[in-house]
């Protein structure tokens, strides 16, 4: 059953949330390079143990899989619990993942290193999405971009160091150092992460911002027909970002243009290094920007802009991609408009379901990116057979399709769903009322 919790709430605490977003920020950035920092591993692991790419990469697969799929399972003991417990369970885990990357030998401990590191990543992620959606309903846009920037950017301050520490001790000292100390450094600010006491109000600011009444628990929310056409378009869209950002290094030293030194801006770094560089810093960047737009403009004409653009970057790749700067400011493009996806979903998730079950409801849609995943192994066999150029066909076609999809399905069924709900509820709230008003005019 649906319940009306904004009469029952309380005003933003001011500067404490802006804390706790910083926090969860912080939190985020430390599992970033379970993810964006893979890229830097996988040649070095095959260097050393002849697997194979396609088999290195299905660790990347299972990992995404875990950390996405088991979100919603982490989200309900959030909600019931509270998130200290919970992202002190995911400190330890994406700690114990790299130190058993640093010792597997056999592709067995490497996947279950993913497993264990899925677990740990799912945990903080869905958590310090759902708390910062939780203290920010006015913006919701900002606060999910925000954190998720801290995942998008978080690899990179440390690409560098990871890159130098490969070259010079060998990618399992780079596994070991790296991940010891993200894992303490999680587990210490769980102590002082903490959801808001008593639920806050949304705030309507126009027309194309619309945004439920109703908290929709999660029985309702997966038997509604917006969900899972928004978990479609998400997962579209994610498919051509994961491959990308986990293929990146594969793709650089296929085109022959890894080690190219490209001089940018005043530094210069081999073609490679700078891409993953800019990348994270533009992903980082995009986040947060495309949810403040999404404030203001709309999610879905944001998405549109966004899926638009990601899908003339992957063109440009697919043609001019074995020129060095075209490699760079491409990719680098390309994530700046590709990460908004981890804001615009949690935030329009929020608007369209509500707040109390943010958490979970979130979870269960932050999965799509974890179906995505299973197309990540699938693209190398691509890219065996026909070269990355059908590859990045493919992800244009997803994501020139998705942009159509945001303004032309998502907008009119989710303005649909809310108001039609939302007008139900009225309905039947006012037999109620009319039996109130005529008992006191009885007595």
């Amino acid at each position: 059953m649906v319940s009306n919790t904004t009469a029952a709430t309380a005003p933003s605490s001011g500067g404490f949330r802006w804390l706790q977003l910083a926090m969860g920020i912080v939190c985020m950035a430390m599992i970033a390079n379970l993810q964006y920092g893979w890229t830097l591993f996988v040649d070095p692991i095959d260097a050393t143990h002849h697997w194979g790419r396609a088999s290195i990469q299905l660790a990347f697969t299972i990992f995404v899989v875990t950390e996405t799929w088991l979100v919603p399972v982490e989200a309900w003991f959030v909600d019931k619990y509270g998130p200290r417990l919970v992202i002190m369970f995911g400190g330890v885990m994406i700690a114990l993942s790299w130190i058993l990357n640093s010792y597997a030998d056999s592709l067995a401990t490497l996947y279950a290193a993913a497993v264990v590191g899925g677990m740990g990543a799912g945990a903080v992620y869905g958590t310090c999405v759902g708390n910062a959606l939780k203290w920010f309903p006015d913006r919701r846009g900002l606060a999910a971009g925000a954190t998720a920037a801290g995942f998008g950017a978080g690899a990179a301050l440390t690409v560098v160091p990871i890159a130098s520490m490969i070259a010079a001790s060998g990618y399992q000292a780079a596994f070991l150092n790296f991940g010891i100390g993200q894992g303490v450094i999680v587990f210490v600010l769980a102590f002082f992460i903490a959801p808001p006491k008593v639920a806050m109000p949304p705030k309507k600011k126009q027309l194309n911002l619309p945004q439920t009444k109703i908290d929709f628990t999660p029985p309702q929310v997966l038997r509604s027909p917006i969900f899972w056409v928004m978990y479609l378009v998400f997962v579209m869209v994610a498919a051509g970002g994961l491959m990308t950002a986990a293929q990146i290094a594969p793709i650089a030293h296929d085109y022959k243009i890894a080690n190219t030194p490209v001089t940018l801006a005043g530094f210069q770094m081999a073609a490679l290094t700078f891409a993953i560089s800019l990348d994270r810093i533009f992903d980082g960047f995009g986040r947060p920007f495309f949810g403040w737009v999404s404030d203001t403009i709309g999610r879905e004409h944001t998405m549109f802009i966004a899926f638009g653009t990601a899908a003339l970057m992957l063109l440009t790749l697919s043609t001019y991609g074995h020129n060095p700067m075209v490699f760079v400011l491409a990719t680098a493009v390309y994530f700046g408009v590709f990460g908004e996806i981890y804001s615009l979903f949690p935030a329009t998730c929020g608007d369209t379901f509500g707040s109390k079950f943010a958490t979970t409801n979130n979870g269960m849609l932050y999965t799509a990116k974890g179906t995505a995943s299973l197309l990540v192994p699938a693209a190398s066999l691509i890219a065996a057979g026909y070269g990355w150029q059908a590859v990045f066909v493919i992800a244009v076609a997803l994501n020139a399709t998705a942009a159509l999809m945001a303004l032309f399905v998502i907008k009119p069924l989710r303005r649909s769903f809310i108001l039609g709900n939302e007008a139900a509820a009225e309905a039947a709230s006012a037999p109620s009322a009319k039996t109130a008003k005529a008992v006191k005019t009885t007595a």
